[in-house]
């Protein structure tokens, strides 16, 4: 018997949240990112529903090759850029942008032979991952605008670290605005295109959006604010994530349910077991209480979640039978108080579930 766990996904979510993130920015292009296998929701899948996006942004060449071999023409950014000769000739061949975060990266394009490609400036605000310092800027910029390697507009882009801390009282949003400013410093004078915000800073730094703005979570559904559910701003979640019950116990009051004992029976009780755990991507750490609908309803988990199995609390679902639907997050379900309950974020959820979970597009 196969396992009854599905993560399907909705294109039609997609579609919408793309055109709500061009409300929100009207006068810039959207790349939209769907590195890590689209968030978890599969690249071919998620690439096919955001078709009418103005680019795409992949964290490996390869993810350009599978975008290309659905016959897609937009541009591709390739964002961690390229580590050798043999990247710049495969970028080439894909017509694959590719970002320039590191002066090894400016020495292979001036001296590289072949056709050119598109460079997108990456300038370290404050993040402090990739890019240029900002005193590095122009220098860099004067290189590439010179490399024999490089062609076309260079695109100055920067990541926010704090964009999901919106405008508010004084200490909210410093660091963003110390970025914005750091930017517009390193930038001043300089031509090209520019590109910055997030999807925190799609939907709560709108002088941020400048040419070019990179949704991605967004796109599927996910809130990039503590605290407030992607609804919010009007997007729809892209994965609904789901399984079955398995069986329904009467468990005594007093009761140890789990691995290690975690959760004890307040009461005589109905107890289900679902068929779904750590082995399918649903975290090990979500605590009792963390959210569950049963039958389209709200329940709890229960007990320490395992490999294959969790248990929930029935105490309020007096009809649930084993093969009784159970959504994990979703329709009806925001992922973001699963992840809340868990101690991390709805993109870690969507990206670890595993090939085991059956995927079904709707």
């Amino acid at each position: 018997m196969s396992r009854p766990i599905t993560a399907t996904i909705h294109a039609g979510a997609m579609h919408h949240n793309l055109a709500t993130v061009r409300t929100r920015a009207p006068s810039s292009r959207v790349m939209a990112m769907v590195k890590a296998d689209g968030y978890g929701h599969g690249l071919e899948t998620a690439v096919s529903a955001l078709r009418d996006a103005d680019a795409f942004g992949v964290a490996a060449i390869e993810d350009a090759q599978r975008i290309r071999a659905l016959g897609l023409s937009q541009p591709i950014l390739v964002l961690s850029g390229f580590d050798s000769v043999e990247d710049l000739d495969q970028l080439r061949r894909l017509r694959a942008d590719s970002i320039v975060h590191h002066p090894a990266q400016l020495d292979m394009l001036e001296q590289a032979d072949g056709a050119p490609i598109r460079c997108w400036l990456k300038i370290d605000t404050g993040m402090h991952r990739l890019g240029f310092a900002p005193d590095r800027v122009r220098e860099a910029h004067a290189r590439l605008g010179a490399a024999r390697g490089v062609e076309g507009d260079i695109v100055l882009m920067s990541h926010f670290a704090s964009s999901d801390e919106f405008e508010g009282g004084s200490d909210h949003g410093r660091q963003t605005r110390r970025q914005l400013q750091v930017f517009a410093d390193a930038t001043a004078g300089l031509p090209g295109p520019r590109s910055l915000a997030n999807s925190a800073a799609i939907l709560g730094w709108p002088g941020s959006h400048g040419d070019w703005v990179r949704p991605g979570g967004a796109l599927f559904g996910m809130s990039v604010v503590h605290g407030r559910p992607a609804s919010d701003f009007g997007l729809q979640p892209a994965m609904t994530f789901a399984t079955r019950l398995l069986a329904v116990n009467q468990i005594g009051k007093g009761e140890p349910i789990g691995y290690s004992a975690t959760w004890e029976t307040p009461e005589d009780m109905r107890l289900g077991v679902a068929a779904v755990g750590y082995g399918d991507g649903y975290p090990r750490l979500a605590p009792a209480g963390t959210p569950v609908l049963v039958n389209g309803t709200p329940a709890q988990v229960v007990g320490r979640v395992s490999m294959d199995l969790m248990t929930i609390d029935l105490r309020g679902h007096p009809d649930a039978r084993a093969g009784d639907p159970v959504v994990l997050w979703g329709a009806g379900l925001p992922i973001e108080s699963v992840a809340d309950a868990a101690g991390t974020i709805a993109y870690e959820l969507t990206c670890s579930i595993t090939r085991r979970v059956r995927f079904v597009e709707s």
